[in-house]
């Protein structure tokens, strides 16, 4: 199981990188414009924002652990990472994967 403190600390590890709050949920974000990733403590899970071929990839890794948000947003890339299943090495991966798809997004606006 992945502590959520060590989810953070992966996060903002990456340059640029802010952690703010984000309708009561710990949240991070490059250069102040783009979340990339969202802590769901009580529920011991992380979101991460992917491209939809990345968030393919990774569900099929597993769908259990890497599966579509369950609405619009799923649609859109937002992907739940459930910690306690996770492989440090996965999550590390998906988060770095949904930070590198937001900073090509920041900085071209």
């Amino acid at each position: 199981m992945i502590a959520i403190e060590t989810a953070r600390q992966i996060a903002l590890a990456l340059p640029d990188t802010e952690e703010y709050d984000h309708f009561g949920r710990p949240a991070f974000k490059i250069k102040g414009k783009r979340t990339f990733a969202t802590l769901w403590p009580a529920e011991k899970r992380m979101m991460v924002k992917l491209s939809l071929i990345d968030q393919s990839v990774f569900n099929s890794f597993d769908a259990s652990v890497f599966y579509p948000v369950p609405n619009k947003w799923g649609l859109q890339g937002a992907t739940f990472v459930e910690l306690s299943k996770v492989r440090l090495d996965m999550l590390t991966d998906a988060i770095n994967t949904a930070y590198e798809t937001a900073a090509i997004k920041t900085s071209k606006s």
